[in-house]
């Protein structure tokens, strides 16, 4: 939306609410005043008639002002609507038909990646996953995206329930070498399954977040070596990472959450 058509007492009241989130706190009318930089007179009427909305709450002992419960019923039916495989759907399609490779969707679920959504590729290679199918976190693109989401504790327990399995001669057998891996794709952003949990096939994945920055699901796209090597590989990662991006975004995901007034 341009600036010109905008309705300012609207979007100063917006902003209001903004600051007060970020405080994650009470503020004095004089410190929301001065964060924003606007009268005392303009802000305590703004947050009178927020107060008077349940959009803002004003303590009786303080006088300082903090969200209301009105937010909060506000985020919940929000977030009901959040529905990470609905969201998702335009975007791995999207994907499927730009790279012409195999898209998975899949969640964490006790210590497993779980597919929640598969689009299969047009060539002849079939990757052996389904809908509803679980494997492994520590050979997965996928699973290692929401492994390295976790604390080191949680690794190290998912580790000592489910093991470290041998898939292939490149599977990841102990800890050591999967903690570096972990911090690995922290550091860059995605993960690359290349051929760890089967013979030829490689995968790029990425890590979707929630509207709270949580990762909640990751994407993948998943190919023969052949094909995804070289510039088809770098597009891959850019095209991965892009759509997840897009589908945080979409969850309500914002990367940069300063405020601007």
């Amino acid at each position: 939306m341009e600036k010109t058509s905008q309705i300012r007492s609207v979007a100063k009241a917006l902003k209001i609410v903004d600051v007060l989130a970020e405080a994650k706190g009470e503020l004095a009318l004089g410190e929301i005043a001065t964060k924003l930089g606007l009268a005392k007179s303009t802000v305590h009427g703004l947050l009178s008639t927020l107060r008077d909305f349940g959009y803002v709450e004003q303590s009786v002992f303080t006088g300082k002002y903090k969200l209301g419960l009105r937010l909060f019923e506000l985020g919940n039916i929000v977030a009901h609507g959040w529905d990470v495989h609905s969201v998702a759907a335009p975007y791995i399609q999207r994907l499927v038909d730009e790279l012409g490779e195999t898209v998975h969707l899949v969640v964490l679920d006790k210590g497993e990646v779980l597919y929640i959504d598969k689009r299969e590729s047009r060539h002849s290679l079939r990757i052996v996953s389904q809908v509803g199918m679980r494997l492994p976190a520590h050979c997965t693109g996928v699973g290692k995206v929401l492994l390295a989401s976790l604390p080191p504790d949680e690794v190290r327990r998912i580790v000592a329930a489910k093991g470290l399995p041998r898939f292939t001669k490149n599977t990841i057998t102990d800890l050591e070498t999967l903690e570096k891996e972990l911090a690995r794709v922290r550091a860059q952003g995605y993960a690359i399954d290349n051929e760890e949990i089967m013979d030829s096939l490689r995968c790029v994945a990425a890590p979707i977040r929630d509207h709270s920055g949580k990762v909640c699901a990751a994407i993948s796209i998943s190919g023969p070596v052949a094909r995804l090597e070289g510039e088809k590989l770098a597009l891959a990662i850019k095209q991965v990472t892009r759509t997840a991006a897009e589908i945080s975004a979409d969850l309500g995901y914002q990367a940069d959450k300063s405020i601007r007034v």
